[in-house]
């Protein structure tokens, strides 16, 4: 697409002179300011083109060349790729869009709340509490060692108020506020995944940072290739669930093949020293991650 440019040589955002199209100052590209409703969308057609040309020059070795964009990035060479962390949310957001969708499709399960027996204490029957306030006096009439201690009567506090915000789906609503916040505790792990590199390769003597390219371009292949099975699951008929229950074994298998390849192109490490450092980090990431997921739970709680 053609482009309009100033014939003066002088950069509009910093004044700076010009030796070319663009300024080797700030960047800024030297077009005319008024320009034509054409001539406006075809620099956005044009921007947007360029994005997609690197996405997809970028989409072909993440996806099947384990370990190369990292080390291409720390080579040097990035302007043909997307950058990691444009690439990263972009990625993610698409992500957990098609897993949210996923979630919303499938109501064959119910998510809400049951109310319990009525207990029997000292052969006096308590009916259910319907808000805190009767839980509250329910729990004066049991003897003190029955009754809640703080973390109970917290999480007991939290179910009547989200009870009687949203009546029977409590449950479900507070599963999806839990959902929601996942993608921001991904973000924050990344960090903590780079760092497990770093330990676990020490010897490599690579920068933070390094580890931290890896950790992004790994993450990006797990959430686009996690993207592509769901969607393969969303087009199944309904009466395909073995099939999807396979394809989730195959995910997983394909995921660790990629971890050990993409750990031997970066790190250089030999095959066995590669799968036990792999399996160090991948139980221990697991377990951070389990831990995070609790901590969501109770902040999701918290707030009001």
């Amino acid at each position: 697409m053609k482009k309009h440019y100033r014939k003066e040589n002088d950069c509009l955002n910093c004044g700076t002179t010009l030796q070319g199209h663009f300024c080797h100052n700030c960047g800024q590209e030297n077009l005319q300011i008024k320009e034509s409703f054409g001539h406006m969308m075809s620099h956005a057609i044009s921007d947007y083109f360029h994005f997609d040309h690197q996405f997809f020059g970028t989409l072909k070795p993440l996806l099947f060349r384990p370990g190369f964009l990292t080390n291409e990035y720390m080579a040097g060479r990035r302007v043909r790729y997307l950058h990691p962390v444009k690439m990263y949310i972009f990625i993610s957001v698409v992500y957990f869009l098609v897993a949210f969708q996923s979630k919303n499709a499938d109501r064959s399960i119910k998510i809400s709340y049951k109310p319990s027996p009525a207990r029997i204490v000292n052969g006096q029957r308590i009916p259910n509490d319907t808000t805190y306030a009767q839980y509250l006096e329910t729990q004066k009439k049991l003897p003190p060692a029955q009754r809640d201690g703080f973390i109970g009567n917290y999480v007991s506090r939290k179910s009547y108020e989200y009870r009687e915000k949203y009546g029977p789906r409590a449950a479900e609503v507070f599963v999806g506020e839990v959902e929601h916040n996942i993608p921001k505790m991904m973000f924050v792990l990344l960090p903590i995944f780079a760092w497990l590199l770093q330990i676990a390769f020490r010897k490599n003597h690579k920068f933070y940072v390094e580890h931290l390219i890896y950790a992004f371009h790994f993450h990006c292949f797990w959430f686009l290739f996690s993207a592509i099975v769901i969607s393969l699951e969303l087009l199944m008929p309904g009466d395909w669930k073995q099939a999807i229950n396979g394809l989730m074994t195959v995910q997983l298998i394909i995921g660790a093949v990629y971890l050990y390849k993409s750990l031997r192109a970066v790190y250089h490490r030999s095959g066995f020293r590669t799968i036990t450092k792999m399996i160090g980090i991948t139980v221990s990431y697991s377990l951070i991650i389990g831990v995070c997921m609790i901590l969501v739970t109770v902040i999701t709680a918290a707030l009001p």
